[in-house]
């Protein structure tokens, strides 16, 4: 890495978060997402299911798309990290999983108004998805090189925050100068541009184009000032890769701390991504909301995200991750309990007068804080990780990390899924994510607050 600085790299490790966080900011939660659903509904409506019904049904394929995904990357997730670590070489993976990210997002725009696609889109955002979240096990796994422990929250929490700027911005593009109203004019007016056509909706669909052009620029900075870090591999191939993941797996019953924190991570991550994944969702078919109020949704969210990850960053590196994971959990708990106790007629049973905004306001301010407190807890469990994290294995480190978060990525969507089709409501279908995050906080009891890192001193 000669002529490459520590500030440099640094930069470049932090537009990987700018270059990928569209995906989440604009696919997974404000745009596709709801766009998907609601063209789901229209479709299940139009063979004479009644609007609930078919809302139940639409969330429900919605569901089923991302448990698909998520046990694809939950299996893969270990043993990829474990291969790139045997091999000593990274930089190549990444590649790899960067255009499997672009080609899943370019294809988005296939997914017609009419209905007829659905799987086809279900598929396409799949394959963009698998990347991305493949990728970043990669990617994380460079964070431990970058600074000292009394560092590396700052580096995480900023990184996240840099990340969710980037959120911010592209969705602003996208609702000014793309995403149709009902009146066929963007968010300020104008016509969607290129000439896009507003009753087919192609300013919406440009969203899986745009999103895969966004990454694609923005990743040069990372190639060109990152380079592969942390030690050279021995090993040759596969056989090697699952012989350290076994050891290190076996090697877990020594651990109670990584163990637990594994664990524990599993669950609430996977809570927080089933929030993140049916956020949008649950505006559309619970609130009836439209994609713009969607979008201007996920700005403010977006926006709270940058905020709460920097100084969550502060508050990581003064108090140490674990209190302000805590925090963050008990605080989306909050969230979750008031988002499954309202709809447009009452709040927790109480019921509302007709055309009453306070709904609307209610969960504005829900977005505020699942966007601020989702990126402070992604950005803390990442730098506890770290405190958890081998030198000399860190990319099957954090591919456990990732098989953590991602084993039972399946399970939240599942979960909704499964709800939601035996109420028959899309409101109640979200209550799941409540006890997935109360079972992170239970494990958590059992983590070290500084981690278990200091048996590696002695041996680096």
């Amino acid at each position: 890495m000669t002529g490459i600085s520590k500030r440099k790299r640094i930069w470049g490790w932090f537009f990987f978060d700018w270059a990928s966080q569209p995906y989440h900011t604009l696919l997974i939660t404000f745009i596709f997402g709801p766009y998907f659903a609601s063209v789901a509904s229209d479709h299940f409506m139009s063979t004479g299911l009644s609007e609930g019904v078919a809302d139940a049904r639409a969330q429900t394929l919605w569901s089923t798309g991302l448990t698909i995904s998520g046990l694809i990357i939950g299996l893969g997730a270990p043993i990829m990290g474990a291969f790139a670590d045997t091999t000593g070489r990274r930089l190549p993976w990444i590649i790899v999983f960067s255009a499997m990210y672009v080609t899943g997002a370019a294809a988005i725009w296939g997914v017609t108004p009419d209905g007829a696609n659905l799987w086809f889109g279900l598929i396409a955002f799949g394959i963009g998805f698998i990347g991305a979240e493949y990728a970043l096990i990669f990617i994380n796994s460079q964070l431990p090189s970058l600074g000292t422990q009394d560092e590396v929250g700052a580096i995480s929490g900023s990184g996240f925050a840099f990340g969710y700027v980037a959120g911010v911005v592209s969705l602003l593009i996208m609702l000014a100068l793309f995403v149709e109203q009902p009146s066929g004019k963007t968010l300020i007016g104008l016509d969607p541009a290129f000439g896009l056509d507003a009753a087919t909706r192609e300013g919406t669909r440009f969203v899986g184009p745009f999103t895969a052009v966004w990454f694609a620029v923005f990743m040069i900075p990372y190639f060109l000032w990152v380079r592969d870090t942390g030690p050279a591999g021995t090993g040759r191939g596969i056989g090697d890769a699952l012989g350290l993941l076994v050891k290190t797996v076996k090697g877990l019953r020594h651990r109670l701390s990584l163990s637990t924190y594994l664990g524990s991570s599993m669950f609430y991550r996977d809570a927080l991504n089933g929030l993140y994944g049916f956020g949008g969702t649950y505006a559309i078919l619970v609130l009836n909301w439209s994609i713009t109020s969607v979008g201007i949704f996920g700005i403010i969210g977006a926006i709270s995200a940058a905020l709460f990850s920097w100084v969550g960053g502060r508050l990581d590196a003064r108090f140490g991750p674990k209190p302000v994971i805590v925090a963050a959990i008990w605080g989306l708990i909050a969230v979750c309990v008031i988002v499954v106790g309202m709809d447009r007629s009452q709040i927790f049973g109480i019921p509302l007068a007709p055309g009453s905004t306070l709904p609307d306001a209610i969960f504005f301010g829900c977005g505020v804080l699942i966007g601020g407190l989702g990126g402070t807890l992604q950005a803390a469990s990442r730098t506890l990780m770290v405190r958890h994290t081998d030198p000399a294995t860190p990319t099957e480190n954090f591919g456990l990390y990732g098989l953590s978060g991602r084993a039972t990525a399946f399970l939240a969507p599942a979960l909704i899924g499964l709800v939601t089709s035996l109420s028959g409501s899309a409101r109640i279908g979200i209550s799941p994510v409540i006890f997935l995050f109360l079972i992170g906080l239970v494990l958590l009891r059992w983590v070290k607050a500084e981690g278990d890192s200091e048996q590696w001193a002695g041996s680096s």
